[in-house]
C-alpha cells in the first residue's frame, strides 16, 4: 500500500495521505502506527522528531498536543540516564571519551541482547557524528576547529562501522604521522 522506500519518506507519505495542514497528537500517532507496521516498533521516532520533520515539510504543528504526547512517553524512558549527555565533542579528548562510553554501553547491551539499547546507542553516535560534521563545515569556525571536527567525524564513522576494533584503530591513528603533524602527540602516558 505504501510506496516509500525510506522511513522519512514514509512519514511524509502518511502525512500527505492524512491530508491535513495541522499536525497534532492524533496525526503523530497515526504516523507512528504505520512506521511501526512497516519497520517495527523500535524504528518509531519520538513525537518531537516526527513533528520537526513534518514542520520542515510545511506542516503547521499543534505544539501543545505534541508536547503532551512527548511528555507522557518521556516518563517511561529506561535509557535516558545512560545516554543523557554522553556525547561531548568539545575537543579530541572529550570525543574519544564519549566513544569509549558509547562502547561500554554497546557492550552491555550486546550481553543483555537489548536491541532497543543498541539502536539508541547507534542513534546517539550518529547524532554526535552529525554535529561534528556540521561543525566541520561551519565558516565561522577557524581551520583548526574544522579539522578537529572532521577528525571526530572520522572517529565516529569508524566506531559506527566496526566498534569492536575502534580502540585499536584509534591508538594507531593517534600514532600516525599525519595525525601527529596536524594535532600533535595526544597519546596518554
Amino acid at each position: 500500500m505504501w510506496k516509500s522506500r525510506t522511513k522519512i519518506d514514509l512519514i511524509i507519505e502518511v502525512w500527505e495521505k492524512l491530508d491535513c495542514e495541522n499536525v497534532g497528537a492524533v496525526e503523530i500517532e497515526a504516523i507512528e502506527t504505520v512506521v511501526a507496521d512497516q519497520y517495527g516498533a523500535s524504528a518509531v521516532d519520538s513525537p518531537m522528531v516526527i513533528a520537526r520533520l513534518l514542520a520542515d515539510e510545511g506542516a503547521q504543528l499543534r505544539h501543545s498536543e505534541i508536547m503532551k504526547l512527548y511528555l507522557e512517553r518521556a516518563s517511561d524512558r529506561p535509557y535516558d540516564a545512560a545516554i543523557r549527555n554522553i556525547i561531548k565533542i568539545y575537543d579530541l579528548k572529550s570525543a574519544a571519551s564519549s566513544l569509549r562510553s558509547l562502547e561500554n554501553l554497546r557492550q552491555k547491551y550486546v550481553v543483555e541482547n537489548d536491541k532497543d539499547g543498541l539502536r539508541l546507542v547507534s542513534e546517539t553516535a550518529l547524532g554526535g557524528k552529525r554535529t561534528a560534521s556540521e561543525n566541520s563545515e561551519r565558516n565561522d569556525l577557524d581551520e583548526a576547529a574544522r579539522q578537529m571536527n572532521a577528525e571526530i567525524v572520522q572517529w565516529f564513522t569508524i566506531w559506527l562501522q566496526t566498534p569492536e576494533v575502534f580502540e585499536s584503530w584509534h591508538d594507531l591513528r593517534l600514532r600516525s604521522p599525519e595525525f601527529v603533524k596536524i594535532f600533535g602527540d595526544m597519546r596518554e602516558s
